[in-house]
């Protein structure tokens, strides 16, 4: 077993542009460890599954109920799963010095987290469509757009939940405390985006709140496949800003990003 060399005294890891033989070999190194762990590999693709299958029979009775919710539900599931692992397992990597190790090397942050991003991403794009497909064409959820559109709209979620698990394990320093930062950052989002009630029935306050989430859009995006034939101009809107968070929190990931010495 070969042993990654020790930081040398002053050594920084590079600050330029993104360099995709890095950012390929660091998503490859990911997928790798995340083959030999088959129980992260399962929650992350078969959760959201299991969840829109419990959901469709709960309401087997009013499967109108099923219509109205399962295409909002198909992408906050992902967006939940891949918040969960992918912090719990990037804060793996920090608190067992493998992040410390790579930082000493000639890889660059923006390198890092966009590999990262990557691989989760791959993984992401299993997830979505399984639960897609599961929804459309096994448990008959009826929407009227193309169920393209719903993908893309269930990949951007998963991919936006993955950006705001890495950003958080920065501010986690045990798997404990990344598991709280569910309640803080995703249940706020699950209550305003527009799930439980309209958002212009909210209070004027609890709406300008929910103005500024992002899950709110992607619950929007959702409905606008559920209700349209064709692609909206309010969809193309939705999912750009969905797709814009998902970015702006992979910088600001990057940004907090640093070496802990002992």
């Amino acid at each position: 077993m070969t042993t990654t060399p020790a930081p040398a005294p002053g050594a920084h890891a590079p600050t330029g542009a993104l360099n995709a033989s890095r950012t390929l070999a660091t998503a490859a190194r990911v997928l790798r460890q995340l083959r030999h762990d088959p129980r992260t590999i399962a929650m992350m693709i078969l959760i959201p599954c299991v969840m829109l299958f419990l959901l469709r029979y709960v309401f087997d009775g009013s499967p109108e109920v099923f219509d109205n919710i399962g295409a909002s539900l198909l992408g906050i599931f992902p967006l939940i799963t891949m918040f969960l692992v992918t912090s719990i397992a990037t804060l793996r990597e920090r608190t067992s010095g493998t992040l410390e190790r790579l930082l000493a090397l000639p890889l660059g942050k923006g390198d890092l987290i966009a590999g990262y991003a990557l691989a989760f991403g791959v993984l992401a794009v299993v997830q979505s469509a399984l639960a897609t497909g599961l929804a459309l064409w096994f448990l008959g959820l009826d929407v009227t757009g193309s169920a393209w559109l719903l993908l893309l709209v269930a990949l951007l979620d998963a991919l936006l939940g993955t950006a705001l698990g890495l950003f958080v394990s920065a501010f986690a320093s045990s798997e404990f405390q990344a598991v709280q930062f569910m309640p803080a950052v995703i249940f706020p989002q699950l209550l305003l985006c527009g799930l439980f009630t309209p958002r212009d029935n909210m209070h004027p306050a609890l709406e300008a709140v929910s103005d500024v989430l992002p899950m709110s859009y992607a619950v929007d995006g959702m409905n606008e496949v559920l209700k349209h034939t064709d692609m909206t101009a309010a969809f193309v809107r939705d999912a750009l800003i969905v797709a814009g968070c998902a970015l702006l929190v992979l910088g600001l990931g990057a940004a907090t990003l640093r070496r802990r010495t002992a």
